[in-house]
């Protein structure tokens, strides 16, 4: 700015502003600042609002929004209706402050610009000047105010009106806020207009428009599909910084959906939109650290943390969980089930799965386990068979709940479907008549499902009904073989119940060698009466082999186990 510049705007505001506003437009906002500032200075509104908008914008001055608000302030009160429509837009956007308008205090020069609340009392006031001075801005700002403010403020059908003027008067704001006052009004007969109306909005730079109608021409609403167009449109507003067009390019690069495959260039877009903000991108990011060969672990935690603190409850359950493993983070049993419990709380159905059955180990704070049961019974009700079965045990066992063995059955029943543990728990309630009537036939033909499911207990349990005909036809045959099968897996019954039945030959010749075979088999794995008969065995040499030293350690160990038999045979041994 040359110095006639500078003294011919002190003597005269309005030439300086004019002139001010000519280096403005040719491009020289620097030059054009301390002209416009003199002119604001000289109480001429407009001058204040183009010193307010170059604050904000940081256009030929350093950019404060403190400095900013408070001179839109002063031009709104001049009756600027741009001034008045732009304030609103801050109001509601949490950018602006009462205090800031009246003026900056010593104490907030020196804080940082944050944001606040939005304030649609202060917004309202001054949308509706500006709307009704006739600014196209203002209109849009009051649209929305009306549609999206409190539910006292709320007004649809005003709202549409605000919007509908704005939008003939060609505001991009005011274009898109019809398009969505439309669909809102279920316009789907006024589908093309909608569309139209988020083209122009779009066609006019807006970046939350040109998103819109990227998704319309991806699935053709109102417009012809075009991929490849979609994609060059969710490019542009991903460049103009809109973070859920960052996300959805992103994510059309990784899948492909959109065109070629990139995954790379694809997450750096993904990136980008976590870091401003995007929840589900950074949960994506997280998601895919997690499913590499090999798996990044700890990056993988960061993106989760990111999301878990913007409250996302999936990435909350995922990072609890690389707690309670230790994977990318050091193990914290606490900050897992933190991570967890905040997740359970917000709905997440898994999660609350999850912390269930850490209450049921005993993991946690003595209040989850009274969330137990409702958090199983939340899952189970949508058709989780795998709650449904531990609801039962929290039935069975009193978790959280009155131990109840109707409601036991009852849940279990319904697990039964699809877990095989359900199966044979449900298969004890009933060979044993707890909680409903006994029915042999019923529980053997749902230990025969479990069994077959692999369930080792459910193939004893089989065995022993096969064996003594209960529920059926005896079967000594079948019955063996189940024990072999299981005893073989390394079930310590089935293994002293095939040394049983060689020792009796009920369902196998008498077979004194095999017999001690298994008892030994069984006593080694800690069982106490096949400790008992294995000293039997070695006492009296039943199988041919007498070891009155061995006999004596076996019936020992028995006894310990409370066998009063076996205590009995080892006084009578020793004393002899």
């Amino acid at each position: 700015m040359t110095i006639l510049d500078r003294l011919t705007g002190f003597a005269n505001p309005a030439a300086a502003l004019r002139r001010a506003v000519q280096l403005f437009d040719s491009g020289r906002p620097s030059e054009a600042f301390p002209l416009m500032a003199i002119a604001a200075r000289a109480g001429i509104a407009d001058a204040e609002y183009r010193v307010g908008r170059c604050y904000l914008e940081g256009s030929g001055v350093p950019p404060s929004r403190v400095e900013g608000t408070r001179w839109l302030g002063r031009a709104a009160k001049r009756g600027s209706a741009d001034a008045q429509a732009l304030l609103a837009a801050l109001y509601v956007s949490g950018l602006a402050t009462s205090e800031a308008v009246k003026g900056p205090t010593s104490q907030c020069l020196f804080e940082q610009d944050t944001l606040g609340e939005p304030d649609f009392v202060a917004a309202r006031e001054l949308a509706t000047k500006a709307a009704e001075a006739g600014s196209a801005t203002g209109q849009a700002v009051l649209g929305y105010i009306l549609t999206r403010g409190p539910g006292p403020m709320r007004d649809a059908d005003a709202a549409h009106r605000w919007y509908e003027r704005s939008a003939a008067a060609g505001c991009a704001e005011g274009r898109l806020g019809l398009a969505l006052s439309l669909a809102r009004q279920g316009g789907l007969a006024e589908r093309d207009r909608i569309a139209d109306e988020v083209r122009r909005a779009a066609d006019a730079g807006l970046p939350t428009a040109i998103y819109l109608f990227a998704i319309f021409t991806e699935h053709g609403l109102g417009v012809a599909g075009d991929l490849a167009a979609a994609a060059r449109l969710y490019q542009a507003a991903a460049e103009q910084g809109l973070p859920s067009a960052q996300f959805r390019l992103g994510l059309a690069m990784i899948e492909g959906s959109l065109g070629d495959l990139d995954p790379v260039a694809g997450e750096a877009w993904m990136r980008r939109a976590a870091l401003a903000g995007n929840v589900e991108a950074a949960y994506l990011l997280g998601e895919r650290n997690v499913k590499y060969r090999p798996p990044d672990y700890a990056e993988a935690a960061t993106w989760y943390r990111r999301a878990a603190e913007a409250g996302h409850q999936a990435a909350a359950r995922a990072l609890g969980s690389l707690y309670l493993t230790g994977n990318g983070v050091a193990r914290d049993e606490q900050e897992g089930t933190r991570w967890l419990r905040t997740a359970a709380t917000s709905g997440n159905q898994a999660a609350q799965v999850d912390m269930a059955n850490l209450a049921l180990q005993g993991i946690g704070e003595a209040d989850d386990t009274t969330n137990v049961a409702g958090w199983f019974e939340a899952a189970a009700s949508s058709g989780d068979l795998i709650a449904a079965f531990n609801l039962g045990l929290c039935f069975v066992k009193g978790v959280g709940v009155p131990q109840d063995e109707g409601q036991a059955a009852q849940w279990l029943r319904r697990a039964a479907e699809g877990v095989a543990e359900a199966q044979y728990m449900y298969a004890r309630i009933l060979r044993d008549g707890r909680g409903v009537a006994a029915d042999a036939q019923q529980a053997r033909a749902w230990f025969a499902q479990a069994a077959d499911g692999g369930i080792l207990d459910a193939q004893v349990a089989l065995a022993e009904m096969l064996l003594n005909g209960r529920g059926g036809n005896r079967s000594p045959e079948a019955a063996v073989q189940l024990f072999e099968r299981a005893a073989a897996a390394g079930h310590v019954g089935a293994m002293f119940a095939l040394g049983a039945l060689h020792s009796s030959g009920q369902g196998l010749p008498i077979d004194q060698v095999a017999a001690q075979k298994w008892f030994s088999a069984a006593a080694e794995c800690g069982h106490g009466q096949a400790q008992l008969m294995l000293g039997r065995y070695l006492a009296k040499g039943l199988a041919g082999e007498r070891d009155p030293l061995a006999s004596h350690l076996w019936l020992e160990r028995a006894a310990a186990h409370g066998i009063v038999e076996a205590d009995e045979e080892f006084a009578e041994a020793t004393s002899g």
